[in-house]
């Protein structure tokens, strides 16, 4: 593994000499090179590529690096592709905003007063089938089918009534997929590929030779680069596995079967290809306008799986992902049609954080690199201890080894915390962030505060 960069302040003042794309290229580098990032980047104005390459390896322990053509999990943003075919059966005449769930499935509580609009903008009150159900933590590695997914949405009691409020629930996209492969008599995966992948181009182009009669003949042959498949990865076909850092080496995660997150997050593509799809949505390649404007309605802060999220002036449009250790971000400005994605493989820094440092420097803004300093041991001695909480059932001993923290939770594997600011640390890969006091932290994660006090 690289070693720690120890003269980040002369680094960083260098870096800001250097034109837009190599500052970036610059930061990234830093960020592998500290064990912070691995993963890919691609910026596109309009039609163009302007920026494209990968950092770090597909697979770790064959020493297989990552590249341009390097195919990821993309998580959530599939809900986008699930969506964008939605509205295609929309225009068809297949299906309206207004048709109701029971025309599918009429045993899914309230589903005579869920409609797809609900299904598309999270306002249904059914219960998210992936995070909140520990039978499917227990066998994330295992193939389920959409039956028993599908017993187990029905199984549920309504959290709300629909359309009374926002809450994210990847059943509602499981959902969506099941009904595009009942509309259609064709497979979620053929949908896409039909649907998406041919007319966005969303793949590469290849040359096959043939013999004929005639003698050899040379054609080119589309292959995608964007698809729904269950098998497991397979770095030979340049899928990436995804990693954690634990605090000494990237340690491969655990992979879940795809049948699990299915429409809501199981498509595999590449960084280009996915700034490719957005740049095609956003100019009527793949729904009419009437459509794109729907999909753009934000309600309580989503969309028809569209988001909307500010840098400064500028509102981007996109959606975010994660799945396994994959962290990815796809984001399109429609005034100049600048569209970015960024995906982690391995991540030991707040993707959030690497995304400002890119628009800031892509955009001429002042960034200084962040500065990954190994603490005084004595001064991170005032931090270690176990903590309990009156909020949750669990102990957090925190330790200290070669000037570096690390937290270990009841019944878990230990976790590295990487210096934030002054007495904040942060685990990038599970969004938490610890903000110490004196003898004592509050957790932040998913948007929750718990406070620890050290017994």
């Amino acid at each position: 593994m690289k070693k720690l960069l120890l003269f980040v302040f002369a680094f960083s003042s260098f870096a800001f000499a250097q034109d837009k794309f190599t500052r970036i290229d610059s930061l990234l580098n830093y960020l592998y090179e500290n064990n912070k990032f691995m993963g890919s980047l691609t910026i596109r104005e309009g039609e163009n590529v302007v920026f494209n390459k990968a950092y770090g390896f597909a697979d770790v322990e064959k020493k297989m690096k990552a590249d341009r053509l390097t195919r990821y999990k993309i998580g959530s943003i599939s809900k986008t592709f699930t969506a964008v075919m939605v509205m295609q059966l929309i225009e068809e005449k297949k299906l309206t905003l207004q048709t109701k769930l029971n025309r599918f499935y009429p045993k899914i509580p309230n589903a005579e007063k869920i409609s797809i609009y609900d299904l598309l903008h999270h306002r249904t009150g059914i219960v998210d089938y992936v995070n909140q159900d520990a039978s499917f933590h227990a066998s994330l590695d295992k193939k389920h089918s959409k039956e028993d997914i599908l017993k187990v949405i029905t199984s549920y009691e309504p959290l709300f009534e629909p359309g009374s409020k926002y809450q994210y629930s990847n059943s509602n996209f499981f959902i969506l997929g099941c009904i595009i492969e009942k509309l259609t008599k064709k497979s979620y995966a053929e949908n896409l590929q039909n649907r998406i992948v041919k007319k966005a181009e969303l793949g590469t182009y290849e040359n096959k030779t043939e013999m004929t009669a005639k003698g050899a003949v040379t054609n080119k042959l589309f292959v995608p680069t964007t698809y729904y498949k269950e098998e497991a990865t397979n770095t030979a076909n340049k899928e990436s596995y995804s990693y954690y850092f634990d605090g000494t080496n990237w340690v491969k995660s655990l992979e879940n079967h795809n049948s699990i997150p299915f429409a809501s997050g199981g498509i595999t593509s590449t960084t280009a290809d996915l700034t490719k799809f957005i740049y095609a949505l956003f100019n009527g390649k793949l729904v009419n306008q009437a459509s794109l404007d729907q999909m753009k309605e934000i309600k309580e802060g989503y969309g028809k799986a569209l988001i909307q999220f500010p840098f400064g002036e500028r509102r981007f449009y996109g959606h975010g992902g994660r799945i396994e250790n994959f962290s990815s971000m796809l984001g399109y400005y429609p005034t100049e049609k600048l569209s970015f994605s960024l995906i982690s493989n391995g991540d030991n820094f707040v993707q959030n954080d690497i995304i400002i440092g890119i628009l800031s420097i892509y955009y001429k803004m002042p960034f200084p690199f962040p500065q990954f300093i190994k603490m005084d041991k004595a001064e991170l001695a005032k931090f270690t201890g176990t903590y309990a909480s009156k909020d949750l059932p669990i102990k957090i001993t925190v330790s200290e080894k070669n000037g570096e923290l690390s937290a270990q939770a009841t019944g878990q594997g230990a976790f590295p915390l990487t210096f934030k600011e002054e007495t904040t640390f942060v685990f990038a890969a599970a969004g938490i962030e610890m903000v110490f006091g004196d003898k004592s932290f509050v957790l932040i994660q998913g948007g929750m505060k718990f406070n620890f006090t050290k017994e």
